[in-house]
């Protein structure tokens, strides 16, 4: 039963915006489309007023809780919703005895199921057997290595994925649509939105309770890109185990390995993981870096940090962890570029300033007689047919000189690609001029 302090009504309370926002529509869901497509078989179920027992495993702030209350919504089920980090035995036959009382069937989801022990999750069995309770349970962790067997034949895994950036602008928009109508003066800049989108890390719930800190501090404000990163990180989220700020850590952390520090980074790795940090956060984080930092300087650097993601995926915690400790100090000892990085900034910058520029003739495709016809690949080089594989035709649209975008440094295999840019335009120019 609610109940309010005197004087104070729950209309007074300000509901957090990221429970405002959840959505109650299959479709209204960002991401997960193996759940929200209408041919999917969760699409399906809810169709049909079905709820199934089931197990969402993914990182924060991508849905589960969500998905779980639409799934009640559509089978017009009650909902009861415990955290196994402060629930038990004792709770859960609470909502048992809930059911039993009005005689309908409760749909129990139990976020952070992993906490629960095999005693406390042999307790759910028989109820979900006799129908007394349809569980949904959400996990960080693999259910592999965390759930039972037993619990694990009576569930459906179903496997979320952490939300795009675009995703996560869309939700954030839809926040800033919701806020602006507290206060019509609240404006996000577009470039603001897309930093604070991306550094949210797939994570929606946290992407709009940083929106929110943002309007609280200044509800009248036009919030610039620099506004936004400054309330960041005097609004950063704490651990709970020894109040570290979780984006000075994670700062630390790359700072480390773009300085090749090995020993320091992975000492930051392992304060994170102390902390109680998600491993898969790190994993995705370091998958970053590889590319960031380190990209073609070491190739390799990328398909080690996306193998240790797999491991973990396969072992859990603490074994899969070992994965990230031996990245780390790969990437940190791997020499060092950027220059993929500047290379994508610098092509979407051109893109954008260009979409208007038609392909040439010569490189637009040409599978019919009547393309063929209009111009369609007259003139088209075909590098296999040169000794050499070199070709002097353009490959920019006709309004754009020929632009360096991708400018390797002296180090790592970036040396050797650097030297076969150098060759490739020297021989161009070459059969340019004979």
């Amino acid at each position: 039963m609610n109940t309010a302090l005197p004087g104070l009504q729950l209309s007074d309370v300000q509901v957090p915006l990221a429970h405002r926002l959840r959505p109650h529509k299959l479709e209204d869901v960002q991401g997960q489309l193996d759940c929200t497509e209408p041919t999917g078989w969760f699409a399906h179920a809810l169709q049909e007023g079905r709820a199934v027992s089931c197990i969402f495993w993914g990182p924060p702030g991508v849905g589960k809780t969500t998905l779980a209350k639409i799934m009640a919504d559509h089978a017009n089920m009650p909902f009861a919703q415990l955290s196994a980090v402060s629930a038990g035995k004792k709770e859960v036959q609470g909502v048992v005895a809930q059911a039993k009382q009005i005689g309908r069937t409760y749909l129990l989801f139990l976020d952070e199921i992993h906490r629960f022990n095999k005693a406390q999750q042999d307790v759910l069995l028989p109820y979900l057997e006799d129908g007394t309770l349809i569980l949904v349970g959400a996990t960080t962790e693999n259910p592999s290595f965390t759930l039972n067997n037993a619990l694990l034949s009576r569930c459906r895994v179903i496997v979320l994925q952490a939300l795009s950036a675009d995703a996560v602008q869309v939700i954030l928009k839809r926040g800033v649509a919701t806020l602006q109508q507290q206060s019509t003066g609240f404006v996000l800049t577009e470039e603001a939105l897309v930093w604070l989108a991306e550094a949210a890390d797939g994570d929606a719930r946290y992407a709009l309770n940083a929106l929110e800190a943002i309007f609280d501090a200044d509800s009248h404000k036009a919030w610039a890109l620099q506004d936004v990163q400054q309330q960041w990180q005097r609004k950063q989220a704490k651990y709970d185990r020894d109040g570290d700020s979780h984006y000075d850590l994670i700062s630390a952390l790359h700072k480390s390995i773009r300085s090749s520090d090995a020993d320091a980074a992975v000492y930051w790795l392992a304060r994170m993981l102390e902390g109680g940090e998600e491993p898969l956060y790190l994993a995705r984080r370091l998958i970053r870096m590889a590319t960031e930092d380190i990209g073609l300087a070491d190739p390799k650097a990328l398909t080690l940090a996306l193998d240790a993601q797999g491991m973990f995926e396969i072992l859990g915690s603490p074994e899969g962890e070992q994965g990230l400790f031996e990245v780390v100090i790969y990437l940190a000892l791997a020499p060092k570029s950027n220059a993929t990085y500047m290379a994508e900034k610098a092509a979407r910058r051109l893109a954008k300033e260009t979409q208007h520029l038609d392909v040439p003739s010569h490189l637009k495709n040409a599978p019919t007689k009547l393309m063929k016809q209009i111009g369609h690949g007259d003139g088209y080089q075909y590098a296999h047919n040169e000794e050499d594989a070199v070709v002097t035709q353009k490959h920019f649209p006709d309004d754009i000189v020929e632009t360096v975008l991708f400018e390797p440094i002296e180090r790592g295999f970036e040396k050797t690609l650097a030297e076969r840019k150098a060759w490739l335009q020297a021989r161009r120019d070459e059969k340019r001029k004979g």
